[in-house]
């Protein structure tokens, strides 16, 4: 087996899962676990590496060009709350058939309603047994960009300028660049190793936000309740019917905005509604945010108290707005790609990456496929061909960014 899967089959089992709901920085010190490994990792590769109290990783390699860019390179370590992540245990299915893959007893990825199957066909694929995620997203990024410094220590005298590394935490809770350091990290653009399939470059995200909205009741003893109850939970429910129907991510697709209800808990005193709020189109991102306020402005008065509160406030926002101005960082990767004998693709995202925020805080940072699909779930997978081939792609860039020629 190769040091690329073995890392990444080593990574998978460490749960580094973070969490909505902490207010410490990193969410859970779990995560530090993965970063733990990745500077010892590191160091035996002759790098020098530094893990920060916030759970960040730091590496640079020297380059040998003072001409060449410096470029930076990054993957975040922790996976998603939204499925298990504990006691992972990933397998390998060689050559890839293209038939029902069953995960367990109970469990079967068929890809009649998986169609990303269809693109492996014939590759090795690591699946899971059906109990967990994966962790594809994103430690097929962090396997990744861990070979390409293995390949870069190991041949000091192919062509690159300064290379710099980061592994981030809680990416997956939106808060991965919150205490990103570019005293640190001094590349004058970067690329996200977070993508899906091998061969994309993405630079166009959604704008997001997420509401946070506060229902408070009248708690009155049902035996003597009429005309005096008012019950938290339906309001909450009133809420959420006066959002469009046709927002519901379940109902949307490509470019199409959505409201997702991401948890509601509470009593009949008080209650909590948590959405996140997507839109590629700036317009209708603030149009979507604005109907928050006015329903909460409606349910108001017909209350006749404050019985609803809505804080929304922005996450981060659609990179295409800088990058459009620095394609000259997305045709390095096309190029990159297609000396891997891929054709480049971009696709919208439907989601956000750390890019995003960093490319609006001034580190321009498109983002790559790793080869890792079906992300937060416990369908995810990844080809072990394609993550071979994300690793050439990233060698890529770094010789053609130095002048030199890809092999």
């Amino acid at each position: 087996m190769n040091t690329l899967i073995e890392r990444f089959l080593s990574y998978v089992k460490i749960d580094t899962q973070s969490d909505h709901r902490s207010t410490s920085s990193p969410s859970t010190e779990k995560q530090k676990n993965l970063s733990r490994v990745l500077v010892k990792e590191l160091a035996e590769m002759g790098v020098n590496a530094e893990l920060d109290d916030h759970g960040y990783v730091y590496a640079m390699i020297e380059g040998n060009r003072k001409d060449a860019p410096s470029i930076g390179f990054i993957a975040h370590v922790d996976t998603s709350p939204d499925a298990p992540g504990e006691n992972v245990k990933p397998r390998i299915i060689k050559a890839y058939d293209g038939s029902p893959v069953r995960l367990n007893d109970t469990l079967v990825m068929d890809p009649a309603h998986f169609p990303s199957l269809k693109r492996v066909i014939g590759d090795d694929i690591i699946v899971t047994d059906g109990n967990t995620l994966l962790g594809a997203d994103d430690k097929c990024g962090v396997a990744e960009i861990m070979e390409l410094v293995r390949h870069v220590t190991s041949h000091p005298d192919e062509p690159r300028g300064d290379i710099h590394v980061c592994f981030t935490p809680d990416e997956e809770i939106g808060h991965g660049t919150d205490h990103f350091d570019f005293d640190r990290f001094k590349a004058d653009f970067a690329y996200t190793s977070d993508g899906s399939e091998v061969g994309g470059i993405d630079y166009e995200n959604f704008n997001a936000a997420t509401a946070v909205v506060k229902l408070t009741g009248q708690s009155i003893h049902p035996g003597t309740a009429k005309n005096k109850l008012v019950n938290a939970l339906h309001i909450a429910m009133e809420f959420h019917g006066m959002l469009p129907v046709f927002l519901d991510p379940a109902a949307t697709e490509n470019r199409e905005g959505f409201n997702h209800l991401t948890d509601l808990r509470g009593a009949v005193e008080e209650a909590t509604a948590t959405y996140i709020i997507r839109n590629h189109d700036k317009a209708r991102f603030e149009e979507q945010k604005s109907r928050f306020l006015s329903i909460r402005d409606y349910l108001n008065g017909l209350y006749g108290y404050q019985a609803v509160k809505v804080d929304v406030h922005d996450t981060y926002y659609n990179m295409f707005e800088i990058l459009k101005d620095r394609m000259d960082i997305i045709e390095l990767a096309e190029q990159a790609i297609r000396d891997a004998g891929l054709e480049p693709f971009s696709e919208p995202i439907r989601g956000g990456t750390d890019g995003a925020r960093l490319t609006f805080d001034g580190l321009p940072c498109p983002n790559l496929g790793t080869g890792g699909y079906q992300f937060h779930g416990r369908y995810e997978f990844a080809s072990v061909q394609q993550m071979e081939k994300a690793v050439e792609i990233l060698k890529n860039i770094v010789r053609r960014a130095a002048g030199g020629t890809s092999r």
